[in-house]
């Protein structure tokens, strides 16, 4: 570590030919993180400053406006609902230690952001955006996997547990760190590479990007303490070209093509099994899409509920989830999300009170931001459990 002007932040200064990186570790709940950048940045050392955002996370702190012109159904209509609620719960987490501890979350990049304008020095963005990662991870894990994490997100928001500063702090020490991640990398590697590994090497490669094109001058990097090591690793030892790295990491697999064909397949067996009812007798066919009808829809509709949806949202879900789930090209959370902007559309207070009411369940029930995307998500994950239910159900009919 560097004796540098920082307190007792974690630093490393990596000479890469005649540019010297220096790297400064902070926690993104951190006072402390905050002051380091600000010393730092105030010492006059540094030409550039490189920060761990994206492009899509800079703008929501240089334009926090820009949220509420957000278009909400289509967000939901092409299919990123899901990631805009992982991102609002993660950052409701990490808004509640913020409040916790006095400080913004991220306070540490605005005052990096802040200073560098102030002082005309270069700005450079060095992760990757932030839906990129959620969907590589999403992609790397199986289904299982995929179960955990969501009850991690789910349980980030419910939790009240209080985390101590002094535990924030130890974060920062390397040591800690580095054992940390290496027994998270062993019990679940699939989680860590999209996270922190892959990003070590994509902010890496970015930086040396900025090296190629600054080269001589002083720079500094500021991440989380987390991606410290990896990092230095990255920056001495990695001769691959910088944007066959980039070029990689940003690249999103497909599914397995037997994946997008499940639906279709659930649908033709589904109707071949009213097919096969109604052949042998009219209420016996009749008596299987009712229990299509009531076990789909009633699901559907009992998830719109459960999210706060206006009654009349509730009963367009449990209309519309027993066809929908006949046309996998269009589900009945989308049906449901639209009665429900149709109904209730966001007002700007609520686009201001979006990262405060999500801190807590009850919050995403009433700020309509967040209850439009709760109420896609459960009234679409009322329909596929019902496709399933009922499926079971109609099949155990036509056997007994």
């Amino acid at each position: 570590m560097s004796e540098l002007p920082a307190g007792s932040q974690p630093i490393e200064v990596i000479q890469v030919n005649n540019t010297k990186i220096t790297v400064l570790g902070t926690a993104h709940v951190s006072k402390a993180s905050a002051d380091a950048v600000r010393e730092l940045i105030e010492s006059n050392q540094f030409d550039v400053i490189a920060i761990e955002l994206c492009e899509s996370r800079y703008n929501s702190i240089v334009n926090p406006e820009l949220l509420a012109k957000m278009d909400l159904f289509e967000v939901i209509k092409t299919k990123k609902a899901s990631m805009v609620a992982a991102s609002l719960a993660l950052g409701a987490y990490q808004q509640r230690l913020a409040e916790q501890f006095g400080v913004q979350p991220g306070e540490e990049m605005r005052v990096a952001i802040d200073l560098a304008e102030k002082n005309n020095l270069h700005l450079e963005l060095i992760d990757r955006e932030v839906g990129i990662t959620l969907k590589r991870l999403y992609r790397n894990i199986p289904w299982w996997r995929k179960l955990y994490v969501i009850s991690g997100l789910i349980a980030s928001v419910m939790t009240n547990e209080k985390v101590t500063e002094e535990e924030i702090e130890k974060l920062k020490t390397g040591d800690v760190l580095e054992n940390t991640f290496a027994q998270f990398a062993t019990s679940a590697y699939d989680l860590f590479s999209p996270l922190i590994s892959e990003r070590d090497q994509f902010m890496s490669a970015k930086l040396r990007q900025v090296i190629e094109r600054c080269e001589g001058k002083n720079i500094l990097a500021v991440v989380g303490a987390g991606h410290l090591a990896g990092m230095k690793e990255q920056l001495s030892n990695c001769n691959t070209q910088p944007q066959e790295i980039i070029n990689q990491l940003t690249y999103l697999p497909k599914g397995l093509s037997i994946g997008r064909s499940i639906p279709w397949i659930i649908v033709a067996l589904v109707l071949c099994g009213f097919a096969f009812g109604f052949s042998k007798s009219s209420d016996l066919g009749w008596s299987l899409v009712l229990d299509w009808v009531l076990i789909n829809g009633g699901l559907s509709a009992l998830g719109a509920a459960i999210a706060g949806a206006h009654i009349l949202t509730v009963i367009a879900a449990f209309l519309a989830a027993p066809l929908t789930s006949l046309n996998p090209t269009i589900g009945a959370g989308v049906v449901a999300s639209a009665v429900e902007l149709y109904l209730r559309k966001p007002t700007i207070k609520d686009f201001e009170n979006l990262r405060l009411d999500t801190t807590k369940l009850s919050g995403w029930r009433s700020n309509r931001v967040a209850r439009l995307i709760l109420v896609f998500l459960l009234s679409t994950l009322g329909s596929v459990f019902g496709t399933y239910i009922a499926g079971f159900r109609i099949f155990d009919a036509l056997i007994n």
